[in-house]
C-alpha cells in the first residue's frame, strides 16, 4: 500500500483535501497533507520533500493548480512512485507558472487576480466563488475566498529544473467546468506528460466539490504503480 501525498495550490491551504482524505483514508491508505507556505517554488518544493520523507515506502504524489508545480520539481524524489495532476500546471524544464499563463487563448476566462500588494496575489473575494469554486456550496466557496492564503509572486515565478512526469507514471485529471486554467490549457499540459487522463465536470476547485472523482484517480495510480 503505497502512502498517498497531497499538495494544495495558490490562494489556499491543505485543509481543501479534507473530502478526499477522508475517503483515501477509509479506503485504508495513509495520507499526508502539505502544508506549502507558496512564498517561492524552492520553498514549497522544500516542504514537500520533507513530507516526502516522512514516508515510510512509496508515494503516489497529488498536486492540485500551483501544487502541480510542486509535484513536477518534488516528485523527483525517490520515493516518489507515481504523479496525479488535478486540474494542475504541468511545467516542463525552464517553464514557470507564469510562463504557462502568459498568453492565454482567445476567450478563455480570465481569473479575477488583483494586482500585487507587497508581492503577493489575491483573488478578488467577490468573483473567488465564479472563477476557482462554482461548484462548491456557496456558504464554503464564501469561506474559501475570505481564507484565503497570500500566493507569492515568486512562487508563479519558479522554474521547474527536470519535470518529473518524464520518469514517472503520471495520471491527470481534467476539470471541464475550470474558469482558473481552461480545459484545453489542462489537456494540452496531460498530453505532453504522456498522462493517463480522466475529465470530469467539475470547477477549479473539484478537490472540493467532487472529492469521490479526485480519490477515484488517485486510488486508481495507487493500484496501477502497486
Amino acid at each position: 500500500m503505497h502512502s498517498i501525498v497531497l499538495v494544495h495550490g495558490g490562494f489556499v491551504d491543505g485543509s481543501g483535501w479534507e473530502g478526499v482524505y477522508q475517503i483515501l483514508r477509509r479506503s485504508g491508505h495513509e495520507v499526508a497533507i502539505v502544508q506549502n507556505p507558496t512564498l517561492s517554488l524552492a520553498d514549497d518544493v522544500a516542504v514537500t520533500r520533507r513530507v516526502l520523507d516522512q514516508q515510510p515506502g512509496n508515494v503516489v504524489l497529488v498536486g492540485h493548480s500551483y501544487g502541480g508545480a510542486v509535484i513536477t520539481e518534488a516528485g523527483n524524489h525517490p520515493k516518489v512512485a507515481a504523479l496525479v495532476y488535478i486540474t494542475a500546471f504541468a511545467p516542463d524544464g525552464g517553464e514557470s507558472v507564469n510562463t504557462l499563463i502568459a498568453d492565454p487563448p482567445p476567450g478563455a476566462p480570465v481569473p479575477p487576480i488583483l494586482p500585487p500588494q507587497d508581492g503577493f496575489l489575491f483573488l478578488d473575494k467577490d468573483e473567488f466563488a465564479a472563477s476557482f469554486a462554482a461548484d462548491v456550496e456557496p456558504d464554503l466557496a464564501a469561506f474559501m475566498a475570505d481564507s484565503q492564503v497570500p500566493w507569492g509572486v515568486d512562487a508563479l515565478a519558479g522554474a521547474i529544473s527536470q519535470p518529473a512526469w518524464r520518469d514517472k507514471p503520471t495520471w491527470y485529471l481534467i476539470a471541464t467546468e475550470d474558469r482558473m486554467i481552461p480545459p484545453d490549457a489542462q489537456r494540452f499540459m496531460a498530453d505532453r506528460a504522456k498522462a493517463t487522463q480522466v475529465e470530469a465536470a467539475g470547477s477549479h476547485a473539484i478537490y472540493v466539490s467532487r472529492p469521490e472523482a479526485v480519490a477515484a484517480i488517485i486510488e486508481t495510480a495507487a493500484k496501477e504503480v502497486s
